[in-house]
Formats: structure tokens, C-alpha cells, sequence
């Protein structure tokens, strides 16, 4: 399974594509970031990152499009913003009929470290650790990207290797604080399935 995981953002706009591997590792495909200048007009700003995101979809054709679920902030401007781009991710990956499941951000850190109240600096050490990478990325929002990539693959139990099993009395405590993390912030309403915890094996990847 291939998951184009996208941090939305007018600003920086994260990008990180994984493919799932046997034996429960994931593999870096692709991650960077979509820029543009917060003087510009909104219009061409929004422009820039849909063709940025068709030129990715084209390249990599994902099976499913991960975004970021966009949360209300004391700072509205950022809000809006980061609604708009999430927009238009939704809508290019619609144009292709690729599914989109969006992830809250609790989700997503408890996915890749366990915790749902997890730091920038500790997602981008563990997605690091997870894909094998040489370098961590930069800046912050393509860590998140591809954290979002790594979370879907789990949540949806491609990346664990038990597609479909839920967790037994058993789970680690890495595998109870996500599952908690994940009810706490209001899922569809069925149980989500864990990250594999500690059975994950880095894989090689290019960045």
C-alpha cells in the first residue's frame, strides 16, 4: 500500500509519500514541502500548492491521501489557512477518485511515539527511526507528513501485518495510549487499530 500523507499549510505545505513492506516495515518513497510567501495573493498561493500536489498524485499515484483533520486555534488566521490548503488536498486527491482519510494530530503522534501529547522534535526523531533515514527531515512539516503516511498504514493495519485484528488484553503500552488517544479525540466511532509498537523494523529509504 502507498500513502501520500500532507501536512496542510499555506505557509509550508509538508508532503511524505511511504510505500508498506513484508514483514511489518515501512519505506520511504518521497517527502518535501510546498512553499509560499505569506505577502503573495491567496489565490496564487492556493494555486502553487494544487499544482505542487498534482504533480505529486501523477508521480507517485498513492492508494489513499492522509491529511492532517484541521483543529480551531486561538489564532483564526492560521485556522483558515491551513482549512484552505487542507481544501485543496481533498479536492486533488477527489479529482483522481484516491480516497482521503483525514487523522487528528493526537492520533498521528501517538502512532509513531506512543504518546498523543508528543513534541515536533519527538515525531520527527521516531518517523526517522521507523523509515531509517540517514538525515532527519526538514523542516518539521514534512516530518508530519510523512508521520501522517506511517499512522494511516497502521490505523488501517497494512503496516502491523494483521489487517483487520484489533488488540488484544496484551497490547504494549505504546499500542493502549495511541488506541486511547485516538477515542479520546472522537473517531468515526469504531475501535482503531495500534501501531505495531516495537516489532517495527526500520527500512531504507531516499530522501
Amino acid at each position: 500500500m502507498r500513502v501520500l500523507g500532507i501536512d496542510p499549510g499555506l505557509t509550508r505545505c509538508g508532503l511524505g509519500v511511504v510505500d508498506s513492506r513484508p514483514g511489518r516495515r515501512v519505506a520511504l518513497v518521497d517527502v518535501g514541502v510546498v512553499r509560499t510567501p505569506a505577502g503573495a495573493d491567496l489565490t496564487e498561493r492556493l494555486l502553487t500548492i494544487a499544482v505542487a500536489l498534482d504533480t505529486w498524485l501523477d508521480r507517485h499515484s498513492p492508494d489513499v491521501v492522509a491529511v492532517e483533520r484541521v483543529f480551531s486555534q486561538r489564532n483564526v488566521r492560521t485556522v483558515m489557512g491551513t482549512a484552505q490548503a487542507s481544501g485543496v488536498a481533498v479536492l486533488a486527491a477527489a479529482r483522481r477518485r484516491v480516497p482521503v482519510t483525514l487523522h487528528t494530530p493526537s492520533e498521528v503522534k501517538a502512532a509513531v511515539t506512543g504518546s498523543g501529547r508528543a513534541d515536533k522534535e519527538q515525531v520527527t526523531t521516531m518517523v526517522t527511526r521507523i523509515l531509517g533515514l540517514a538525515r532527519r527531515p526538514r523542516p518539521a512539516d514534512s516530518a508530519d507528513a510523512l508521520a501522517l503516511a506511517i499512522c494511516h498504514l497502521w490505523r488501517d493495519g497494512r503496516g502491523t501485518g494483521t489487517p483487520g485484528r484489533q488488540p488484544s488484553t496484551g497490547a504494549t503500552p505504546a499500542q493502549r495510549r495511541w488506541i486511547e488517544a485516538a477515542e479520546a479525540a472522537g473517531g468515526a466511532g469504531s475501535r482503531p487499530r495500534p501501531p505495531a509498537g516495537r516489532d517495527v523494523r526500520p527500512a531504507g529509504g531516499s530522501g
